[in-house]
């Protein structure tokens, strides 16, 4: 049987990048491990750390296509985070200025949770711990 350990990274493909480097760090408080911009692509590559954890690839290529996220198509779904606090979390989101669905129950886990969007209207769910 294959033996994986953990995900290593998620890479996401923005249209704006600073507007994207913005969210994921500003907004969201991932921490930046290191960021590259690579001439021959015109591209750069941004790795970023939750809790000191490499997570997430953010790149920048020009021109990248748009993908639909709604309705749902198939593919990634939806990048998801925990929190300890999730109405908290909402309340921080909505103070800056961002678009939050109502919080809702999980019908099987009974967890609560709710869903934001990045810049490129990738969704994103928080969830709570």
């Amino acid at each position: 049987m294959l033996q994986l350990n953990k995900i290593h990274h998620i890479a996401i493909i923005c249209s704006d990048y600073q507007k994207s480097k913005t969210f994921y760090t500003t907004v969201l408080g991932l921490t930046i491990i290191q960021e590259i911009y690579r001439e021959e692509r015109q591209s750069y590559k941004l790795d970023l750390a939750l809790n000191g954890n490499y997570v997430v690839e953010l790149f920048s290529f020009p021109n990248p296509p748009q993908r639909p996220s709604r309705p749902e198509a198939a593919g990634l779904r939806h990048l998801a985070f925990e929190v300890d606090d999730i109405q908290k979390t909402r309340d921080f989101l909505v103070r800056q200025n961002i678009n939050s669905e109502e919080i809702r129950v999980d019908e099987y886990t009974k967890k609560r949770f709710f869903f934001i969007a990045d810049p490129d209207d990738l969704p994103i769910e928080f969830y709570e711990k």
